[in-house]
């Protein structure tokens, strides 16, 4: 009887278990009993609503045999769960899931690395799965934890810690998958789940201890490309909480110095993310640098080398306010940096070592040079609409003597970093205009621009000229001639150089009218500084040849020969006191230009007359000529009476016989118009020299001085003029002489033999009446203007107390010519 009852209690157990059982061999070495897998599957899918009872007892059998150290039917009890979960696709499914992520959960738990790796596995296949339907409670938090942890390993074995982190490496990644198309697991994305996510990648990419291995198995390799997959998939409101965590992980990992590791991250994150998000790396970028805006400068340098290599990529995406954000916040840290070196330089007595401060510069170099490259390179990869832009934005931020500068406030870090700063805009200038070609001239150099740009190329320092002088050549070659017509020399034979030109447009002839006097004043007193080298003689002949090839008529070619004799006419009479070297380098730079622009112009008579001045210079002045002034041993005096070794004016209007060129204007001698900024500027350049430069440099302030006042005694009218009718043309006449030089030399040498000589008092004595002089004429202009014209009715004029009427005649008064018809 009691046998029977055991007999029908057998059937009892429920059919579900039974099959789970069957499949689990009495020995594990011989693994799935697969026949009886195949009936498991069958009733699963048969009966889904079984499924969650199937990995319920499933999991409570695996929990057991983890316990017991059954590690063999732990592995057949995953087997089975993959093989179930990849053959049962219903809404049932959701139960047996949580049942399947307890058991893996229980596996990553375990210290046995095969167990967390088998894990590992099982939710890897699991992530690959596509569901149906969204969970709107399942959580992943558990395994980001336990998979960064696994990325984390430090098992003594080198195979063993590999596997481990291959393991966690693909464990995130299937988290990712899981979850980054899931809108209801969009918490991914929050800092405490990327805080643990983006670390262990960078770990992995930082610590490439097995570089030996590929594919898969190299832990490095595989987290770069899961690092890839995640920032692919990051949407526009989560890039910030992707970027964070890479930047705090290499100021934690102290990588920005060096920073090969950080830079090849952001290179990374570069290319791996949409085009349209690249703002927000710059903008994180940006922000970490005013957050380090106080450390050392190897890591300011470090952060701002990566700014390159990220603006270098975005640069031709990256628009809007952005552009205008990186280039105030790279302008505040080289002011910065440029403070912190003056700074350091000041307190050299006080510090411990000389060789420590003289590191501490180099270094504040290194981020200044940083600086200027991520400036250029992000202005000069920018198009051209916005680079236009962006040179004006430049320019406004160069301090220049005599106007305001808002942004970068100079009065505290002096002359020397004023100068330091004018340096690195200039050099960023130059690397921004590399490359730029503008259809007009007016738009590549408008008045806002080349005003400042020729103020600072008026500056006591040959090293500023030089490079306003590159930036002018940058903007005006338009057809790459810059490299043919490089150093100052008496070229042979101008049409085998294979110069490109083209015909001057009508915009850059109305750019010429308007503002060829400041190039031509810039290229004029920047030839007589004194302290010229010879790159600064090469650089102004080859902005004359780019004027001719690109903006000359057969106005701006008279235009520039008066330029020419100009020059020459300064270097004979050296009124400015110059030395010898920067008189025979202009004569040099006029033979050279003159030869060069009577070869582009293709006129045989005025070529013959330049060939034959140039040969007797050969003969008998080679000094004057640019292959001999910078190499020989120069003379003490020019000889001013051989005029065969100079170009006459005479003899090129002679030569210059061809229809289309006014030659009468030769005989117009050419003075610059020396503008009130130029003066300012020169004022206040030399206020800040020292007692011994200003004692040296006396005859030369006298000068300015005298400059200023020839000009207002020529701008006053004569005593005769002031009587006659003021008509158009008088009007006319005097707005064409204002702000010109006298013409006469003689008078000229006397008023500045009377200012070097004269004594103070008697010097503002006599500007005062000059002054009360002006004042007279202009009331008399006044009333000239003022008093009512003729009318036929008649005039009221009072004499002696009685009142008069005097009338006029129609026909005697004089109507102006736009009211006659």
């Amino acid at each position: 009887m009691p046998a029977g009852v055991c007999g029908c209690c057998g059937p009892l157990r429920p059919r579900y278990k039974h099959l789970v059982d069957n499949i689990f061999p009495e020995d594990p070495k011989d693994g799935l009993v697969k026949s009886d897998m195949e009936k498991l599957t069958f009733y699963a899918v048969s009966a889904p609503e079984k499924l969650d009872r199937i990995g319920a007892y499933l999991a409570e059998r695996l929990s057991r045999d983890v316990v017991r150290h059954r590690y063999g039917y732990v592995v057949i009890a995953m087997e089975a769960l993959d093989q179930l979960l990849m053959a049962c696709h219903s809404q049932s499914i959701k139960p047996f899931v949580e049942s399947f992520l307890h058991m893996v959960a229980k596996l990553l738990e375990s210290r046995e690395p095969d167990l967390q790796v088998l894990g590992t596995n099982s939710f890897v296949k699991f992530a690959n799965i596509e569901e149906d339907t969204p969970s709107y409670h399942r959580r992943y938090d558990f395994f980001v934890s336990q998979f960064s942890a696994m990325c984390h390993s430090t098992h003594e074995d080198p195979e063993t810690r590999s596997r481990i982190r291959v393991a966690g490496i693909k464990g995130l990644q299937g988290v990712v998958r899981k979850t980054v198309n899931d809108e209801l697991q969009a918490i991914i994305w929050e800092p405490q789940h990327m805080d643990k996510l983006i670390p262990s990648m960078l770990f992995n990419m930082q610590d490439n201890e097995d570089s030996e291995r590929s594919g898969e198995e190299n832990p490095a390799s595989l987290a770069e490309s899961c690092f890839r997959e995640l920032l692919g998939r990051a949407a526009y409101g989560n890039m910030n909480n992707a970027v964070r965590p890479v930047l705090v992980h290499l100021d934690n990992h102290r990588l920005w110095e060096p920073n090969d590791f950080a830079v090849s991250c952001f290179r990374i994150i570069m290319y791996s993310i949409q085009a349209q998000h690249s703002h927000h790396v710059i903008q994180q970028v940006l922000s970490h640098l005013d957050t380090h805006s106080k450390n050392i400068p190897r890591v300011r340098a470090g952060i701002v080398q990566v700014l390159l290599e990220t603006v270098a990529i975005a640069a031709k995406g990256s628009i809007g306010p952005t552009v205008l954000e990186v280039f105030n916040t790279l302008l505040k840290h080289l002011r910065m940096s440029v403070d912190f070196e003056l700074g350091e330089g000041s307190r050299r007595n006080s510090a411990s070592s000389l060789s420590s401060t003289r590191t501490k510069e180099s270094e504040e170099r290194i981020v200044q040079n940083a600086i200027i490259q991520t400036i250029g390179f992000f202005g000069g990869n920018l198009p051209d609409y916005q680079r236009a832009e962006v040179m004006m934005f430049i320019m406004g931020k160069v301090p220049v003597y005599g106007t305001p500068c808002h942004t970068l406030d100079t009065v505290k870090i002096g002359h020397q970093g004023t100068k330091r700063i004018q340096m690195m805009l200039l050099s960023s200038l130059i690397m921004v205009t590399s490359g730029f070609k503008c259809k007009t001239m007016c738009a590549g150099l408008p008045v806002a621009f080349l005003e400042p740009l020729c103020s600072i190329s008026l500056m006591e320092d040959s090293e500023l000229r030089q490079l306003v002088l590159e930036i002018l050549h940058n903007i005006t070659d338009r057809h790459d001639n810059r490299a043919k017509l490089r150093g100052i020399r008496i070229i042979p034979n101008v049409a085998a150089l294979k110069i490109k030109r083209e015909k001057i447009s009508k915009q850059d002839v109305v750019f010429m009218k308007k503002h060829g006097q400041q190039l031509y004043r810039h290229i004029y007193l920047g030839c007589k500084e004194e302290d010229n080298v010879q790159k600064n003689f090469e650089l102004l002949f080859t902005a004359l040849a780019l004027i001719t090839i690109e903006l000359a008529n057969e106005e701006v070619v008279i235009d520039l020969m008066r330029l020419s004799i100009a020059l020459q006419d300064m270097a004979l009479t050296n009124e400015e006191n110059m030395p010898i070297f920067i008189r025979c380098g202009i004569m040099a730079l006029v033979a050279a230009y003159l030869n060069f622009l009577s070869q582009m112009i293709a006129n045989p008579s005025f070529c013959q007359y330049v060939s034959k001045v140039i040969e007797l210079r050969n003969m008998d002045a080679p000094y004057l000529l640019p292959e001999h002034v910078f190499r020989e041993k120069l003379p003490d005096s020019l000889d001013r009476d051989d005029i065969s070794l100079y170009f006459q004016t005479a003899d090129l209007a002679e030569a210059l016989t061809v229809p289309g060129y006014n030659v009468e204007r030769l005989a117009a001698p050419y003075i610059p118009q020396v503008t009130v900024l130029y003066t300012v500027g020169k004022i206040l350049h030399r206020c800040k020299q020292t007692s011994r430069d200003r004692m040296s440099r006396r005859k030369s302030f006298v000068d300015t001085i005298s400059l200023q006042v020839d000009i207002l005694s020529n701008s006053l009218p004569d005593q005769s003029q002031l009587a006659e009718e003021i008509t158009f043309e008088t009007l006319k006449k005097a707005i064409e002489t204002t702000g010109l030089e006298e013409q006469e030399r003689e008078r000229r040498r006397q008023v500045m033999e009377k200012f070097q000589k004269a004594p103070f008092e008697e010097i503002a004595a006599h500007c005062e009446s000059k002054a009360s002089m002006l004042h007279d004429r202009l009331a008399q202009i006044f009333e000239l203007t003022i008093r009512p014209p003729p009318s036929p009715s008649g005039t009221v004029s009072v004499t002696s107390g009685h009142t008069q009427y005097q009338s006029v005649p129609v026909y005697e008064m004089k109507f102006p010519d736009l009211c006659v018809y």
